[in-house]
């Protein structure tokens, strides 16, 4: 059976190429809103942390109706540390977009996303984005496009894709980049044309893989897949099949079964080879699974996620402060929230230690635990986090091997020496340079240790004007040691409230992290010392009065503004002997070892 009235369809590309814009103005011109309707821009960017951060971070579905046809529309993170949520969200459509700025062209993440779609075969549009960017290179897009398809040894037919140029914030599409485009008309015709329709047997029994999960709080866990075979109905007796073959097969019921209209999930009695469903009913339901009918019990193959490459240990908070500002803050709460995580993030792995009360947590990458632990603060938890570390490897030939990145940097010319001598003292190794205009792109390979605590750097050396992005490139041998931090600490003296006077002493001998009037404790860091070495400072110290006075000694004491340290700043400033204490309302650093005295004894006998 072939679905003509359907398709499924994903968006992939780099971070920050337009998809979720684009995405508005293909809703908008599909019919999804009314006429006099407000919509939110970045109507699919419907988590807080996402509309903050301006990046998607959670695959999300929609549907469109144009001339009877339906089109799936999956909407994909850009981010590398999210591929995990790209590769299996691949499993569910026949084709993609594949979108290009036009000044940036391909990146690195648009070759990571871009491979694994053509492993699967699927079929795929090239879309230049931005086109009314004044910067745009619509000449030579187009073959940096076809290199990389070249290189990623693309079959014939892949490379023969259509191209097409858009502007996703005007709406407007054409086959051609010397004539502008009115509407998106030109890529929904490419899309029903182009790209195959669900082929599957509709007489033959049940099968439909499950590539993602939701939660709701009253129906339990919701799976999300493909029908590839069969059809599927409500209160239909089904099993359920691992693909791995750890778990034993069992029988259950779906419930509730749900299919996506416009933003809108609509319950639906039943869905048909092709249908992207949602259903609900089964307690125990994972990623991976196969929903099969009872007399066929047959598992659907699930594809590889690529695995973590960097680890942080979280642990219960057990700093002076513990307790006085988060709701759940017992290792018990917190192994829940951890084990919850993995129901749904796919690239995430959580192993417990030999400690009750800490855990390995070890992800894609710095930004992917990051927005891990921000949800957890704001879900009410208090933990503590150790420096991020990457997973190595040992090699076939017994030889330690590490993960290597590839770093993609557009920066002004006059910056290139700076960004050269920070990547030579990393181990990053030269790939390729090309000029854009007054712009140098520069690649290179480095080892992913090379890059924490590299971005602030970054940003200074340039004068906020670089680019910096990379993906996950392989295992390579060990580079060597890299030095995590040229900078020391300074740590506080004693518990209790930091004043003026303190904090003005303080301020000569580093940059600090704290106004006057924040509690201190012992071992806490509150500061930055230029030198290598840390530095115990007194910010509590308060002046002695007296009752004779002079002239000048009594003038207003002015501070330096205090640099204000987001999370990723602190995981990127922590260093091997400090932890990062994370409450809902404060991120403190802190000393493993909070007492002055024993630190200065530890560090006697080494």
């Amino acid at each position: 059976m072939i679905r003509e009235d359907l398709r499924n369809i994903a968006i992939i590309a780099h971070v920050d190429h337009g998809k979720t814009t684009l995405v508005d103005e293909m809703l908008k011109q599909g019919g999804v809103f009314r006429e006099n309707q407000a919509v939110a821009e970045r109507v699919m960017d419907s988590n807080d942390l996402e509309r903050e951060r301006g990046i998607t971070i959670l695959a999300k579905n929609t549907s469109v109706m144009y001339n009877g046809t339906k089109i799936n529309i999956i909407d994909t993170p850009g981010h590398a540390d999210f591929g995990g949520e790209v590769e299996r969200v691949l499993e569910m459509v026949d084709g993609v977009l594949l979108l290009v700025d036009a000044a940036e062209g391909p990146m690195p993440q648009t070759r990571f996303v871009l491979s694994k779609a053509l492993e699967m075969g699927h079929k795929i549009i090239i879309v230049v984005n931005k086109i009314d960017r004044p910067d745009a290179r619509l000449d030579e897009i187009g073959d940096e496009v076809l290199e990389l398809l070249l290189d990623l040894d693309a079959s014939e037919e892949q490379l023969e894709s259509p191209l097409l140029f858009c502007s996703g914030r005007s709406g407007t599409a054409s086959l051609s980049q010397y004539e502008a485009g009115t509407d998106l008309k030109p890529l929904f015709d490419t899309i029903i044309n182009y790209i195959e329709a669900p082929k599957g047997e509709e007489t033959e029994p049940l099968q439909m893989l499950i590539s993602s999960i939701d939660y709701n709080e009253y129906v339990g866990r919701i799976g999300i897949g493909r029908i590839v075979r069969g059809d599927i109905k409500v209160n239909q007796q089904v099993t359920v099949c691992d693909y791995t073959g750890s778990k034993k097969n069992y029988n259950a019921k779906i419930v509730s079964l749900l299919q996506i209209q416009g933003l809108n999930r609509v319950p639906v009695q039943e869905a048909k080879v092709g249908d992207i469903v949602w259903i609900s009913g089964i307690e125990n339901i994972t990623i991976g699974d196969t929903i099969c009918a009872t007399e066929a019990p047959e598992a659907l193959p699930f594809v590889k996620i690529s695995e973590p490459t960097v680890e942080m240990t979280f642990s219960v908070n057990d700093s002076p402060f513990a307790g006085k500002e988060g709701k759940f803050v017992t290792s018990r709460q917190l192994r829940e929230r951890l084990f919850r995580e993995l129901l749904k993030d796919v690239s995430l792995r959580v192993e417990e230690t030999d400690s009750t009360d800490s855990f390995r947590v070890a992800g894609r990458g710095e930004m992917h635990l990051s927005i891990l632990i921000e949800n957890m603060r704001r879900e009410g938890y208090e933990l503590s986090v150790s420096t991020p570390r990457v997973l190595y490897k040992t090699g076939e030939d017994g030889r330690k091997l590490e993960p290597i990145e590839r770093l993609v940097i557009d920066v002004p010319e006059d910056c290139v020496g700076s960004v050269m001598e920070k990547m030579g003292s990393r181990k990053g190794e030269l790939v390729a340079m090309h000029p854009q205009g007054s712009r140098m792109r520069i690649e290179f390979k480095v080892p992913s240790r090379g890059l924490f605590g590299y971005k602030s750097e970054f940003l200074t050396d340039t004068r906020g004007e670089g680019i910096m992005s990379h993906v996950f490139d392989g295992y390579e041998p060990y580079k060597g040691d890299i030095d995590r931090r040229n900078t020391g600490s300074l740590v506080s003296f004693e518990t209790g409230e930091a004043v003026t006077y303190g904090l003005y002493n303080a301020q000569e001998r580093g940059q600090l992290f704290i106004p006057a009037g924040t509690p201190v404790y012992e071992g806490m860091v509150v500061g930055a010392s230029p030198k290598t070495d840390d530095l115990v400072v007194n910010v509590c110290k308060r002046k002695h009065l007296t009752n004779t006075r002079a002239s000048g000694s009594d003038d207003a004491l002015r501070l330096v503004p205090h640099r204000i340290l987001s999370l990723e700043d602190c995981l990127e400033f922590l260093a091997d002997d400090e932890l990062l204490e994370v409450t809902p309302e404060s991120l403190r650093i802190r000393k493993r070892e909070l007492s002055n005295t024993q630190r200065a004894k530890n560090r006697a006998k080494a």
